[in-house]
């Protein structure tokens, strides 16, 4: 190509060694060696700095007929030209200065205070999420737009990494975008960079179907960053909400609390697929400084959303003791989307025969049932303090990822409430986004019904499992532990009984339109009033009552094809697994779980 000469280290008369430098050329502004690729002694030279050459062109003219010695750094050699310079480059070095100020160790005061609280800082979560040395930071030289008004060195210091930490990982060898933000530098806040950085990762997550894990903190939006007015005034067209919560439904998202969370933050963390949070933990959509400005009161921040109010009402998904915690039960919920848990034993099948006590109206704990149908030690309960009378959770069975459902017997009898009906409808739909099959466990007497709920609401929420169940592509399974009456049974197994790819009673399962006690009051209330005696009322009662559990017991309901199956109990696992196996893959869900 057409060259500039810029420098010509030798002259006429000069000796020559193989690999010496002859000239030195600019070509597209950068600067290439002329090198010797012989010896001898140089005769003549047509060039000179500033000169244009052209392809061709003859440059230095070297006299071989010679042999000549070449004094010791007589001419600066090749090896010189590519080799290192004496000492360290000094931008290596500003690297290195400007890396160590997004460390824990730049900013101890912070740190301290936040040991004090049982907080980990927000690269050492990171670091407990990640595989040894994997994960690889985004946008880290970032700071605060405040670049007017203050000092870069300023800056670097005080606000790295503008408040959030961004990277891609490894989780048990799967890639994971991870979203942290740093509460010790200016608080957490959420500025224009910091919600650069947000968009940045949630865009490469959405193009590469990668889990997200976010550890949302702070109080929201950052009040004063003077370098974007002159871009944006509020900043309403900012696209980092809207982008996580358009990542639901497509990827697993985690939102792992600690400390206080408040407006922007909270935000995130309400549109992940599950929230994970510590016991001193505090969420809301408003900090006590937007509640006072808005003339409702004055609180503490500890009176905002304490965990106590935050698990009964539904909005965080599991609670923990402490950040440690946090992190481990972020590890192993997405572990059930990237098949990475590793269970325990199976437990003894046959000891689900005695599971249930002999008095059918007896209640008992639905919990060893789960635990025993799914492989040691997986299962992994969600939202166990809001709409209790039925339990929610990831498990393995057989090595495949599956969603349990299970009735509850021991809160308002199994019977499924407006909370309930919520809590299994929202579990339903975050199954089959994800392609997670599902496990319905049933004891459930029906809806809730009376004055009180449906004050709250109560046919809005209950058909919203109908809803739900609707709208499944991903497989079901039926199980009938005890009672499948009316409506609630129906909607707890899809439906109808006809919906999951099997359903199937235990012998102690029994099927009604209602409560065989409730039928029986309600269909012979004028047979039994016309009764004066009270004794032969009751043997009256007690006889309807047996007649209509032999109509709906397991063996009869099932010789009339309610259901497909009467099974011992000891097989249960068995028809999971065979019936999950034989139902077609879900394609979407293949992205997360090998198995299928």
């Amino acid at each position: 190509m057409t060259a500039t000469v810029m420098h010509v280290p030798v002259a006429v008369g000069d000796a020559v060694a193989a690999g010496n430098t002859l000239a030195i050329v600019d070509v597209m502004k950068m600067e290439h060696t002329i090198i010797s690729e012989v010896d001898g002694v140089v005769s003549d030279i047509d060039i000179e700095p500033g000169q244009v050459v052209e392809v061709g062109d003859q440059l230095i003219v070297i006299d071989t007929s010679t042999k000549v010695s070449v004094p010791v750094n007589a001419v600066r050699t090749s090896d010189e030209t590519l080799g290192s310079t004496s000492g360290t480059n000094p931008l290596f070095e500003q690297l290195k200065q400007v890396d160590a100020l997004r460390t824990d160790a730049a900013r101890p005061d912070a740190v301290a205070k936040r040991r004090s609280r049982g907080q980990q800082t927000a690269r050492e979560n990171i670091s407990q999420l990640c595989d040894v040395d994997s994960f690889l930071e985004y946008g880290g030289l970032a700071v605060a737009a405040q670049r007017g008004q203050r000092d870069l060195d300023d800056l670097r210091s005080k606000t790295s990494a503008d408040g959030i930490i961004t990277g891609v990982g490894k989780v048990d060898g799967v890639a994971v975008a991870m979203l942290a933000v740093d509460a010790t530098v200016i608080a957490g806040t959420q500025g224009y960079w910091h919600h650069h950085k947000i968009d940045r990762l949630l865009e490469i997550a959405k193009r590469d179907d990668l889990p997200v894990v976010f550890f949302p903190e702070g109080g929201g939006g950052r009040p004063y960053d003077p370098d974007a007015g002159n871009i944006m005034t509020a900043g309403l067209q900012i696209t980092s909400f809207a982008r996580l919560a358009a990542l639901s439904g497509q990827v697993p998202v985690v939102a792992v609390v600690s400390g206080r969370c408040f407006a922007g933050s909270a935000a995130f963390a309400g549109v992940a697929d599950v929230i994970i949070a510590t016991e001193n933990a505090n969420l809301g959509m408003a900090g006590p400084a937007m509640i006072e400005g808005g003339g409702l009161g004055a609180f503490t921040p500890e009176q905002i959303g304490p965990m106590d109010v935050q698990a009964r009402n539904g909005v965080v998904d599991l609670i923990v003791a402490d950040d440690f915690e946090a992190v481990a039960a972020a590890k192993q919920y997405l572990g059930y989307f990237t098949g990475t848990i590793v269970a325990g034993e199976i437990d003894n099948q046959e000891l689900l025969r005695d599971v249930l006590p002999h008095n059918r109206r007896q209640t008992y704990s639905m919990v060893p049932i789960i635990e025993a149908l799914s492989d040691g030690s997986s299962w992994f309960e969600l939202r166990p303090d809001f709409g209790p009378a039925i339990h929610t959770g990831l498990a393995q069975n057989g090595g495949r990822t599956v969603g349990i459902a299970a009735s509850n017997p021991q809160h308002q009898a199994g019977a499924i409430g407006p909370d309930e009906a919520d809590k299994a409808a929202r579990f339903f739909q975050l199954c089959d986004a994800h392609g997670v099959p599902l496990v319905s466990l049933c004891d459930c007497p029906g809806f809730m019904v009376g004055p009180d709920v449906e004050e709250r609401a109560n046919v809005r929420h209950v058909s919203r499992l109908f809803l739900a169940g609707a709208h499944l592509t991903v497989p079901i399974v039926g199980v009938i532990v005890r009672k499948a009456y009316g409506l609630g049974a129906m909607a707890m197994l899809g439906g109808n009984l006809h919906v999951p790819v099997a359903t199937v009673a235990w012998p102690t399962g029994e099927i009604g339109g209602m409560g065989f006690e409730g039928a029986v009051a309600l269909g012979m209330k004028n047979e039994l009033a016309a009764i004066d005696d009270e004794s032969d009322r009751r043997q009256a009662f007690d006889t309807a009552v047996a007649r209509m559990y032999e109509r709906g017991s397991a063996l009869t309901s099932a010789a009339h094809l309610e259901f497909d199956a009467v099974i011992d109990p000891a097989a249960t696992r068995t028809w999971i697994m065979q019936s999950l196996s034989a139902a077609e893959p879900i394609a979407r869900g293949a992205r997360y779980i090998d198995a299928w």
